[in-house]
């Protein structure tokens, strides 16, 4: 376990130490890890979706019907 906490502020800093390459490679790491955490929530949410639906737990109608229920 971590005993620091680092701050955004702190991680560009030390990138300013690599070079172009490293960054590049940096960079794609971390673009790589967001899409992997996007696809997770969604996934996720997915899951509770179907869950809900077999359940009977989703709401259906037209527009107005779940507009009004939202506002009820």
């Amino acid at each position: 376990m971590r005993s620091k906490i680092v701050t955004i502020n702190e991680v560009l800093e030390e990138t300013e130490h690599l070079g172009i390459d490293d960054r590049e490679y940096l960079l794609n790491i971390l673009s790589k890890r967001l899409v992997e955490l996007k696809r997770a929530k969604i996934s996720k949410r997915a899951k509770e979706a179907v869950g809900e639906y077999k359940n009977w737990t989703v709401k259906s109608g037209n527009f107005n019907d779940l507009w009004k229920d939202l506002n009820d």
